[in-house]
This record gives C-alpha cells, sequence and structure tokens, in this order.
C-alpha cells in the first residue's frame, strides 16, 4: 500500500527572525512589504490564501474566463503611487476609462468623470450655477483628516444642492459604489474620494488584475521579500506591550515589528489579545463599525462572440431616488456594471462583466443551504434581466456566470462580516493609535473608508511602511537604507 503524500510545507526554509512580517498580501500589506524591503529591512509576507493581492485578485473558469475582483477604476494618483513604489512598467500599464454612464429615472447620462466634464454636466444639464459649483469642488478638495468631524455628506449636500436629489445621486452613487460611504458618513470621507477621482478621471490597469500582481510579485522578490502563501497567522506575541513574534501555521518566528493587513478589529482581539491594551482603548475598539459587504455576479462571454460598446462602467439603477437603504437591500435596484473589453487585457480578444452591489452579511448569514443557492440564482437571473437593457440577447452571449455573495468575501479574505471597505470613519483613528499602544505594532488595512480602495490602501501602504522604518532605525541606530 502506498502511502499518502506528505502535506506539502509551506514555511519550508523559513527564517527564524525578521525585522518585520507583514499579515496579508493586499494592496497595502504588499506595498509596505515592498517598500520596506527596499529601505533594507529583512520582510516576511505572510498571505493564507493562494493568491496574493487581498481583493485585488482575479479567479479563472472553464472556457478559457478570468474574472477580475475589483479592477473597476481608480484615481489618476494611482499611476503616481506605482511609478514611486512599485515601478515604471508597471504605471505604465494604467489607462483611463472614458466612458462612464448613468442611468436611472432621474437622468441618464455619459460623462468622461472628471472636473472639467461634472461641471460642465452640473451646470448645462443640472441648471447650478458655475460659482456654485467652484465652491463646491473646493470645498471637497480642502478637506483632510485632521479636520473636526462635523458636517455629514448629506449636510454638504444640502448645503450647496438643497432639495437636489438628483444631483446628490450624480455626486454620491460611484462613490458609494467605491468605498461604500452613504450619505451619514463625515463628509471628509466623501470630499476626499471624490476629489481624488475628479483631478482626471477613473483609471484602470491594462493586462488585467493576474498581471498585475505577477509584476507586483516580481519586484517583491527582487526586493528580498520573503513571500509565503498558504501561510495563516495564528498569533502576534507581545511582551511588555512590545511585539515580540508571531505564530505562523503552528510554527513561532520572532520578528522585531508586525504590519497588520488584517481587518483592524481581527488584529486586535483574535492575533493580540483585548488583555494587552489599555481599557479605554478597547473601548474605542468596540465602537468601530464595519463597512458594507457586497455581491457580484461574473458573466463570461463565449469565445467568438461579441458585444457592442455600451460603456466602461455603468451605474444602473431602478430606484427613483439615491437611497442606502434601497442600495444595501438584497432586493436590488442598483447595480454598477463593470464592462471588460479585449483591450484590457490585449491579445485576448475575450470579453467578460461584473456587475457588483452593496450588500448586508446579516441578509445572507443565515440563510439555509436551500435558501442560500435559491437566493445565489436568483440574484444570477436578475442580474442578467437587468444587464439584457443593455446588452440585449446577452443570454445567448455568455457561457459562464456566477454569483458572490458577502458569505463568499468572509470564507476568502477572513473579514468579519464578510466587508469589502473595512470598518467606517472611527476604525481610521484606532488604526493610528495602534503603534502607542503596542510598540513595534502597525497596522496598513482598509479603514475609515478613506483608505479604502486600491489608491487609498496603497497610499496608506506607504504611510505605515514609513512608520515602521523609522521604528526600526530608532532600534538599530547604525541600520544603513540601501
Amino acid at each position: 500500500m502506498t502511502k499518502p503524500p506528505r502535506p506539502r510545507n509551506w514555511l519550508k526554509d523559513i527564517q527564524s527572525a525578521y525585522d518585520t512580517v507583514v499579515i496579508g498580501s493586499g494592496l497595502a500589506g504588499m506595498t509596505s512589504a515592498n517598500l520596506l524591503a527596499k529601505l533594507g529591512h529583512k520582510v516576511l509576507l505572510a498571505e493564507h490564501h493562494y493568491n496574493l493581492g487581498g481583493m485585488a485578485t482575479w479567479f479563472k473558469r472553464k472556457g478559457g474566463h478570468i474574472m477580475d475582483i475589483s479592477l473597476h477604476g481608480f484615481p489618476c494618483g494611482m499611476i503616481k503611487t506605482l511609478r514611486k513604489y512599485w515601478s515604471k512598467d508597471i504605471s505604465n500599464r494604467v489607462i483611463q476609462l472614458k466612458n462612464v454612464r448613468f442611468d436611472n429615472p432621474q437622468f441618464s447620462i455619459n460623462t468622461s468623470f472628471d472636473k472639467i466634464d461634472f461641471t460642465h454636466i452640473l451646470k448645462e444639464r443640472f441648471g447650478i450655477l458655475r460659482e456654485v459649483i467652484d465652491e463646491f469642488f473646493q470645498t471637497a478638495r480642502g478637506m483632510n483628516f485632521y479636520d473636526d468631524i462635523v458636517m455629514t455628506t448629506r449636510e454638504l449636500f444640502e448645503k450647496f444642492f438643497p432639495g437636489r436629489t438628483d444631483v446628490w445621486r450624480f455626486l454620491m452613487e460611484p462613490i458609494t459604489y467605491a468605498n461604500g460611504s452613504t450619505l451619514d458618513d463625515p463628509a471628509i470621507t466623501y470630499g476626499i474620494v471624490f476629489s481624488n477621482f475628479m483631478d482626471k478621471g477613473v483609471f484602470t490597469y491594462q493586462g488585467g488584475t493576474d498581471h498585475l500582481i505577477k509584476e507586483m510579485k516580481k519586484e517583491l522578490l527582487k526586493n528580498g521579500v520573503d513571500i509565503r502563501t498558504h501561510c495563516m497567522v495564528e498569533k502576534i506575541y507581545v511582551e511588555d506591550k512590545t511585539v515580540q513574534g508571531v505564530r505562523i501555521n503552528g510554527q513561532d518566528i520572532s520578528c522585531k515589528s508586525v504590519v497588520s493587513n488584517s481587518n483592524i478589529v481581527t488584529t486586535i482581539e483574535q492575533l493580540v489579545g483585548e488583555e494587552n491594551f489599555d481599557p479605554e482603548y478597547i473601548k474605542d475598539v468596540k465602537n468601530v463599525r464595519l463597512n458594507n459587504s457586497s455581491c457580484q455576479v461574473y458573466m463570461g462571454i463565449k469565445k467568438g462572440e461579441k458585444i457592442p460598446h455600451v460603456g466602461d462602467l455603468l451605474f444602473s439603477s431602478e430606484a427613483d431616488e439615491y437611497c442606502t437603504e434601497k442600495i444595501l437591500s438584497k432586493d436590488i435596484t442598483s447595480r454598477t456594471f463593470s464592462f471588460y473589453y479585449p483591450e484590457i487585457r490585449p491579445g485576448t480578444d475575450r470579453y467578460s462583466i461584473v456587475s457588483s452591489t452593496n450588500a448586508r452579511y446579516k441578509d445572507w448569514a443565515n440563510l439555509s443551504e436551500k435558501e442560500y443557492l435559491h437566493d445565489k440564482h436568483h440574484l444570477e437571473q436578475t442580474t442578467l434581466d437587468a444587464l439584457d437593457t443593455y446588452v440585449p440577447g446577452i443570454r445567448k452571449k455568455i457561457d459562464h456566470v456566477e454569483a458572490s455573495t458577502p458569505n463568499t468575501f468572509k470564507r476568502y479574505t477572513l473579514h468579519p462580516s464578510g466587508t469589502s471597505f473595512g470598518t467606517k470613519f472611527e476604525g481610521l483613528q484606532v488604526s493610528r493609535d495602534l503603534p502607542k499602544q503596542i510598540k513595534g505594532l502597525f497596522h496598513a488595512g482598509s479603514v475609515g473608508i478613506i483608505m479604502s480602495g486600491w489608491l487609498g490602501a496603497a497610499n496608506y501602504g506607504v504611510i505605515v511602511a514609513n512608520e515602521t522604518d523609522k521604528f526600526l532605525r530608532e532600534l538599530s541606530p547604525s541600520l544603513v537604507t540601501v
């Protein structure tokens, strides 16, 4: 009788100690790891999944389909971030999406999604005075994290566009889709993200997420990062309020610092343990609200079939007005369609479409298996019905369709409640204060709405990497930058 094969040792040849262990390989985690390695530190990047990328990931299906999870659009600032902290070759693949569509009972509009075009539309289509538009943009651009949080986004809109729910919808729907924010969140969570997009429009990565992460992995390895997939960080060891090491797949590894790209609440409550923190800080942690989750429907177009160019991003809704409750409802009225044409993956000649909707974890978490499968199927079929309005006969053109729900996101990301956008605003301060509680412990996950999305996550990774580097240099003043 042949013996069963031994399970693979994913920690084979692991070193006993590192300067920094980065937990999780989302864009914040990878960017932190890459920058710290370039600054001369010995870095271990531990990822529990088989793919790097976190939410910036993809999957393949029979028939040659490659489905992107979150490659739907980011601000032009991503070009600078990729060039400065990754490589020029990666940044050169960022291209603009020039046809963003809105279609709802209040208006139907095509836009290049930049300040010039938005100004024109607000003035000519919605009849807003130019002075009001300019003051609104100036107010939004002037917002920053250190402002006193007084005004909500609803109050911001009411100040500049009182009673104009059509204008609110035009300005708000894309940002809700991008980071899960609502009218009742602090206005700065809207203003900062909106201003980033208004700079020069919305962009994507030519080659697909699989190409991007492959290139990032090359950079990480070139810079000396020890990358380990299938490796679950089970514990962060702390002694005298100072990081000592981690436990990965049952094995203890020493380190001087940890950068957690895991959810902030998970990091504190599960990886470290509440007993290691000040009681007042834990009170703040308990008040952190998780952000929304998502449902997605992935549709693969048959090989040889084509679809017309109906837009790059389509914000489609049947709801009479913008309404957070309806956007989150399981009875879906609003969908964002991302269309992937062959030019997104040059040389493939393939098309795919992804529908995304904001969702509540509680609406999916407690269903029986029969109910869950029924509701997923319903989600797929109603999405195809909605898409048929824009791509007639879509059912004949596809040969693969599948849905993901908040349950799916929780299973693959391990985020509590399957949150797609981290935490609400108060999570950002808890994240920033983490090193004040535990020396050598840093967090670079999706928090506060601002630090979510591709650009927010990558830039937060840069900020935290520099703080970690400063901490390590204080421990070893003789350390020389490579």
